[in-house]
């Protein structure tokens, strides 16, 4: 499965289970070690660990290996490793805190056709 396919596959799982303010950065030319950055909000703990969760699940039933993940137990900012796309979950608070878009606002967004574009996101 190439990184496209992967990002789709994360973000519909995502949508699932009604993450908010779901982006995708391509960062293949700003990054050695990603192609994407997938990057969403969950309201609570439970909720970023619900998405995590439903990531996890579908990129085992598409038989794709997920390479690691941190700071599930904590749930504020879950980390999904998945080689070239890497997920990003987070709680509002701690979204705004790292601002992962803005760091790497010189990546360009992809089209997510069933996510609310960025400038329609409130933070």
């Amino acid at each position: 499965m190439n990184a496209a396919e992967k990002t789709r596959l994360a973000v519909d799982a995502a949508l699932v289970v009604k993450a908010e303010d779901v982006v995708a950065l391509d960062v293949k030319e700003l990054s050695s070690f990603a192609d994407v950055f997938v990057v969403a909000t969950g309201r609570s703990d439970r909720q970023v660990r619900a998405v995590a969760d439903s990531i996890e699940k579908a990129m085992r039933e598409a038989g794709e290996p997920v390479l690691g993940v941190e700071g599930y137990p904590e749930g504020r900012w879950v980390l999904i490793d998945l080689d070239d796309v890497i997920v990003h979950v987070f709680q509002p608070e701690s979204r705004a805190h790292y601002d992962i878009e803005r760091l790497w606002s010189d990546a360009p967004q992809l089209a997510l056709p069933h996510a609310a574009p960025a400038e329609k996101r409130v933070r």
